[in-house]
């Protein structure tokens, strides 16, 4: 019996390294398919997105909204809820922080850089309180509402940029620049990682002190685990849903806030490319650890850092990289139900 509760204990260490090693291996299948070899093409996508100054910063710049937004994922799940509008989140997010940064004009940079932050993280908040409301207090089912105000963000942020704040002359439709002072640092000269990384990775830090330091944290999980118990325990379960997913909101607010505030300077019709949906899968690839999340965004980001220069260097189409995301996921589902069933006959067992 104890054998059996060992295994158990170790699955979920266990499941993630497999899910990555099986999705990898399945895209070594995939690269020979494609005429090339997978050792040369691993060695240069890892290598460049890992090793070398410059890809490591793009790498870096990529983890940014991936961590963010994988965070607002996660502490969603925390109370049984799913957050799949991290996409229009993003956007909303981006939205915020360019307002600041294109109608705040004349203060320093130590006052601005904050204020910009806190527009996107209250937009971003905004477009996950919604759900969280109509999930609290209607019954509206969150995975449906998330999804949908996906598409009211980006069609709103792309109206907005071809309208009221497209550039004067501009070729194709972005806003203005954002003030100068506005614009977060870069932290590696010459390279594209700038000062969001280091907010993102204190965002972790704070959501696990949050999460596992605090009563906040137990309310959370209280609701996550059992609502019904957590009500007899007088939490307030309708308040800690609306306040999990503002928050969840929040943080990937701060993503889109990041993209604009530290990469592209302006408000693009294309603020992500695809971010909000990688968060889900990153989430879920973490089983609930936050340092699972930190490490699961870095190998997100450092494949999609590295796919140009696998492509240039071994032959190897880019699509390459979304199929091995995409199984990644799927085997992360598989081992989900294998572990259910493991747990399921343990515990018959006892």
């Amino acid at each position: 019996m104890k054998n059996h509760w060992i295994r158990f204990i170790q699955l979920p260490i266990l499941s993630p390294l497999i899910a990555i090693a099986s999705a990898l291996l399945v895209g070594a299948i995939l690269i020979l398919i494609a005429g090339a070899n997978p050792i040369t093409a691993y060695t240069a996508l890892f290598q460049e997105s890992l090793t070398t100054y410059f890809g490591f910063g793009n790498t870096l710049t990529k983890m940014t909204p991936l961590l963010f937004t994988s965070l607002g994922v996660l502490v969603a799940l925390r109370a049984g809820q799913f957050n799949i509008g991290g996409e229009g989140q993003i956007y909303l997010g981006a939205l915020g922080s360019t307002l600041i940064g294109l109608y705040v004009q004349g203060i320093p940079a130590v006052i601005h850089i904050p204020l910009a932050l806190l527009a996107g993280f209250l937009f971003g908040a905004v477009w996950g309180w919604i759900p969280g409301y109509l999930k609290a207090v209607r019954g509206i089912n969150e995975v449906i509402t998330t999804l949908l105000l996906n598409y009211i963000a980006v069609n709103l942020v792309s109206y907005l940029v071809q309208n009221p704040l497209k550039a004067p002359a501009s070729p194709s439709p972005y806003s203005p620049l954002i003030a100068k002072e506005a614009q977060l640092p870069i932290i590696l000269p010459q390279s594209l990682a700038h000062a969001g990384i280091i907010l993102a990775l204190m965002a972790a830090g704070i959501l696990w002190v949050l999460l596992m330091r605090s009563p906040l944290g137990y309310q959370i999980a209280a609701v996550g685990f059992n609502p019904t118990a957590a009500h007899y325990a007088r939490i307030s379960v309708k308040n800690t849903i609306m306040l999990v997913m503002a928050l969840a909101g929040g943080l990937a607010g701060l993503a889109g806030a990041s993209e604009v505030m530290g990469l592209k300077y302006r408000l693009f019709e294309q603020v992500s490319s695809g971010y909000g949906f990688d968060a889900v899968a990153i989430a879920f690839l973490s089983r609930g650890s936050i340092g699972g999340v930190v490490l699961t965004s870095l190998f997100f980001a450092a494949l999609r850092s590295g796919a140009n220069v696998m492509q240039r260097s071994a032959g190897v189409p880019v699509t390459i990289i979304y199929a091995i995301q995409g199984l990644t996921v799927l085997f992360i589902a598989i081992s989900l139900a294998i572990e259910r069933r493991i747990k399921t006959q343990t515990n018959a067992e006892v």
